[in-house]
């Protein structure tokens, strides 16, 4: 069992400290650590950021909300002590500022690789024929600089990748298209192996008329695409490229829809959190693996307990 004396000497003598850092300083296992954090009113969490809507095949209605309660827990929230709410305050608002800065700092590097691709492709910045858009944390702010296992490689990167997508109109050359798609993997191999840059890019180059059969929403990959297009902010390119993705998305009913799936997520993330807290024992029963972090940290949650 967690020794909560021990969780509250540490805080009483530290400070506020984020999940991972208490985690630390206390070792055991991590969901006995949250549960017990969660559910005795000695301790003060404050969380920061915001959640926003995943898609995963392995929940009821593909719909969650990220971050998953580990990472949340982890990177997202501040631990304190009664008393100490001037303290847990601040730590907040550091980690907030160092998670927007993190944000940042990651989105100068997505432009700079749009920059570096397209000039290998010989795609002018402004290209009429494309616009280069990014998604996933740095869109919402909440990128973090976590190490973790790549899994095509097994070398590590720091935090959150770069989520790219290249829409390309219908009437671009084909050898356009081409150029940038091979520019792009070249240079993603690059600044995943470089370790002055360890950074992960994920991709997906399309002609806008995939997007308009993926707004059927019918499947789940369609949906995946959806979702992704929907947060996704421009980069470089044509911009009127992507608001008219924009508008196809709002006139077939795709942006409602993704909306109402957040809001069932919302409302399932309220019902997990309080059935984990009444689970019994320190350790995560295998069948609610699902329920208490995703599949792509499965490494690092295996690592830290």
């Amino acid at each position: 069992m967690v020794d909560l004396d021990a969780v509250a000497s540490v805080l009483a003598e530290r400070g506020p400290l984020t999940g991972a850092d208490l985690h630390a300083a206390v070792g055991g296992e991590v969901f006995g650590l949250w549960k017990a954090c969660r559910n005795d009113d000695d301790f003060r969490l404050r969380r920061i950021g915001r959640r926003y809507l995943r898609l995963d095949r392995t929940v009821e209605g593909f719909a969650r909300l990220s971050p998953s309660i580990l990472r949340e827990f982890l990177t997202y929230t501040v631990v304190g002590l009664p008393g100490q709410d001037e303290a847990i305050e601040a730590a907040a608002t550091a980690l907030e500022k160092r998670t927007v800065r993190i944000s940042r700092l990651k989105r100068r590097t997505a432009e700079r690789f749009t920059t570096e691709v397209m000039s290998i492709a010989g795609v002018p910045r402004d290209s009429e024929h494309v616009c280069v858009l990014i998604a996933g944390d740095v869109v919402y702010g909440m990128s973090h600089d976590v190490a973790r296992q790549e899994s095509s490689t097994g070398g590590r990167v720091d935090g959150s990748d770069l989520d790219l997508v290249v829409l390309a109109s219908d009437d671009a050359p084909e050898s356009l298209v081409e150029a940038l798609d091979e520019a792009i993997r070249q240079r993603k191999w690059l600044y995943l192996r470089n370790p002055m840059v360890r950074e992960e890019v994920d991709y997906i180059v399309k002609r806008f008329s995939r997007l308009e059969e993926q707004v059927g929403f019918d499947t789940f990959p369609h949906q995946v695409a959806c979702k992704v297009f929907d947060e996704a902010e421009f980069l470089a390119g044509n911009r009127a490229l992507h608001e008219a993705g924009r508008r196809l998305l709002a006139e077939r009913g795709v942006l409602d829809r993704l909306r109402e799936m957040e809001q069932r997520a919302a409302e399932r993330r309220v019902g997990l959190e309080e059935y984990l807290r009444g689970i019994e024992g320190d350790s995560l029963p295998p069948e609610t693996k699902q329920q208490f972090y995703t599949d792509d940290e499965d490494a690092e949650f295996e690592h830290r307990t």
